[in-house]
C-alpha cells in the first residue's frame, strides 16, 4: 500500500467527526451515528483506493449504513480490505461524553479477520509488555506479567474496564491483586490505543466488548508495537452459525494481533469529543478544528495531526 493513502483516510475520519460533532449532547444516539456513517461513505468515494469493508455498521439490508461486502473509493486500485467504526462512542456524543472518536484502518486484500458481529474477550496492553500477555490466564496472572515486564508493581498498573454488570467478577478480581481501574461507559478502542499511548496513565485493557472493534484496536495496536488477544464471545446459536458461515471453525480460539491483522495496515482516528488519546472538534465560526492520528505498521510512524477546516473551502463534506 502506498504511504500516501494514510494521509488520504484521514480526511474520512475527519468527515466523519465534523459530522458527528454537530450532534454532541443532542441525546440522540441514531442520528449521530448516521450524520458520521453518511460523511464517512461521502469521503470514501473521493479516496483513490478500491476498498471493500470487512468491518462495517451493518448488513446489506440495512442501508444506507456502511455494510459489509460494500465496496467503496475512486480508483481500481489498490484493493485493499476496510475496518471502520464511523462513531466509535455512540452514546458518548449523545451525552456529550468524553473519549468518542471516528476510526478507519485499511489492510492489503485479506489483511483482516473477517470478525462476526458478536462479542469479543480482549486484552491488549502496550509496547513494554508486548509477548507475555495469555488470555487464557487469570486476570491476576496476568497483571502480574505485566507489571514485571514494565519493571512496576501491580499496585502501579491501571485497567481500562467497560463498565457493565457482565464485568463484576472481573472488576471484582482485578481490585483483588492491586491494580487501579478506569471504567469506561462506552469506546474501547480508544481505551486499547491509550495502552499504547506514553503519558495516557492506562498500562491494559481487560474484558468483553465487540468484536469488530477488536480488530480495529489490533490494527491500531500494530502501528504502535502494543499486543493484542481475543476470543469470540458468542451471545447465542444464531451468531454461532453466522461465524461458520463467515469461515470461523475454532470457536474456542484464541486470536492474537496478526490473527486480527495480518498484513501491513494503516489506521487514522479523529476525535470527536475530547479523551485520552485526541482532541474533540471545536466549531468556530465559519469552520472548525480536529484532531487525528494517522498510523503505519510498516514505519511504526505515529503522526498528530491538528486541521483548521473552513467549510466555504470544503465542498466534498457538504
Amino acid at each position: 500500500m502506498e504511504r500516501n493513502l494514510a494521509m488520504e483516510v484521514v480526511r474520512v475520519t475527519e468527515a466523519a467527526a465534523l459530522a458527528a460533532a454537530r450532534l454532541m449532547g443532542r441525546g440522540d444516539n441514531v442520528a449521530a451515528d448516521q450524520a458520521a456513517v453518511t460523511a464517512m461513505r461521502k469521503a470514501l468515494s473521493y479516496v483513490q483506493f478500491k476498498g471493500r469493508v470487512v468491518i462495517g455498521e451493518g448488513e446489506r439490508d440495512e442501508a444506507p449504513m456502511l455494510f459489509i461486502g460494500e465496496e467503496v473509493g475512486a480508483s481500481e486500485t489498490p484493493k485493499v480490505d476496510i475496518a471502520v467504526d464511523p462513531l466509535e462512542g455512540t452514546n458518548i456524543v449523545s451525552a456529550g461524553g468524553y473519549n468518542a472518536i471516528a476510526v478507519i484502518a485499511i489492510a492489503e486484500e485479506g489483511g483482516f479477520l473477517h470478525a462476526p458481529d458478536t462479542y469479543m474477550q480482549k486484552l491488549a496492553v502496550g509496547p513494554m509488555a508486548r509477548g507475555v500477555i495469555d488470555i487464557t490466564a487469570t486476570p491476576t496472572e496476568n497483571l502480574r506479567r505485566i507489571a514485571k515486564a514494565q519493571k512496576a508493581y501491580v499496585e502501579d498498573l491501571c485497567v481500562v474496564i467497560l463498565d457493565r454488570p457482565r464485568h463484576e467478577d472481573l472488576i471484582r478480581e482485578v481490585r483483588e491483586a492491586g491494580a487501579r481501574i478506569k471504567l469506561i461507559g462506552d469506546g474501547d478502542v480508544a481505551g486499547a490505543i491509550a495502552t499504547s499511548k506514553e503519558g495516557s496513565g492506562v498500562d491494559v485493557l481487560m474484558g468483553t466488548g465487540g468484536a469488530p472493534e477488536g480488530v480495529l484496536a489490533a490494527a491500531a495496536l500494530k502501528c504502535m508495537g502494543g499486543d493484542f488477544q481475543g476470543i469470540l464471545k458468542f451471545r447465542n446459536k444464531e451468531e454461532i452459525e453466522r461465524a461458520k458461515g463467515m469461515g470461523v471453525t475454532d470457536l474456542n480460539r484464541v486470536y492474537d494481533l496478526n490473527d486480527l491483522a495480518s498484513s501491513d495496515v494503516m489506521f487514522a482516528a479523529t476525535g470527536v469529543t475530547f479523551g485520552d488519546f485526541l482532541k474533540g472538534v471545536r466549531f468556530f465560526s465559519g469552520g472548525a478544528y480536529t484532531q487525528s492520528v494517522v498510523m503505519r505498521s510498516r514505519s511504526r510512524t505515529t503522526r498528530v495531526i491538528d486541521t483548521t477546516h473552513y467549510f466555504e473551502f470544503k465542498p466534498m463534506y457538504d
